[in-house]
């Protein structure tokens, strides 16, 4: 049974959303302010956890910034009422897996949730790229998300490592900004191609030698990116 974790500072919406998932067969816990949530999302194993955005004591976003810098990569559902676009690239670039803003049908959140938990669950069956690959300046060892330039690691988010091993999937090819919506994040709608420059950027920071003048990820103009690898 799948465990979820609810932290939602509005008892009527936190029941309502307890009620729908226990119906729905999953295991549920619930916290009332960002503190509670961090506490429990580092003192327990959660398989998925819908986050608001607006809590008391901490963000939403300070919890997910907080529990990625962890290593913690269990799966983060944004919860927000306020649709600005900057709310959305800004959650899934602190390493959000997704969000919907509310209003929202149960329907539809359980149908992300379900989608997410397939995805992780699927993730291990998935050809592991196995041992160490140099990618520019970088060692990375995908199976355990680390990477290293000469002996120190260098940090890089869980979204950064998904984003990196999709590209060297098809390394040589023309990738495009929708392929990595799409493969990376699960699905286009409302995300912004622009999330996907931002996150290319940060990666040439760390492999490239000259980041303003890339060897490694091209830009194709209008279309994507390629990453060369011999």
């Amino acid at each position: 049974m799948y465990k979820i974790l609810i932290v939602e500072d509005e008892p009527a919406m936190q029941m309502g959303l307890k009620d729908n998932l226990e119906f729905d067969g999953y295991s549920v816990d619930v916290a009332g302010d960002g503190p509670g949530g961090l506490e429990k999302i580092m003192k327990n194993s959660f398989d998925l956890v819908l986050l608001d955005v607006m809590l008391p004591g901490m963000s939403g976003f300070d919890v997910c910034r907080k529990v990625r810098g962890e290593g913690i990569e269990t799966p983060i559902i944004l919860l927000t009422a306020r649709g600005e676009e900057i709310d959305k690239v800004l959650g899934l670039e602190l390493g959000a897996d997704d969000y919907v803003t509310k209003p929202f049908s149960v329907r539809e959140l359980l149908a992300r949730i379900k989608a997410i938990l397939r995805r992780s669950s699927t993730h291990d069956d998935k050809t592991e790229i196995s041992g160490s690959i140099m990618i520019g300046r970088l060692r990375l060892d995908f199976q355990n998300f680390q990477a290293y330039e000469g002996d120190d690691e260098v940090k890089l988010s869980h979204k950064e490592f998904e984003v990196l091993k999709y590209l060297y999937e098809n390394r040589n090819e023309l990738v495009s900004r929708y392929d990595l919506l799409e493969n990376v994040w699960g699905y286009q709608e409302s995300i912004t191609t622009r999330t996907v420059d931002n996150f290319i950027l940060r990666l040439r920071q760390k492999i490239e030698e000259d980041p303003g003048n890339p060897h490694i990820i091209l830009t194709a103009h209008g279309s994507g990116y390629r990453l060369i690898h011999h």
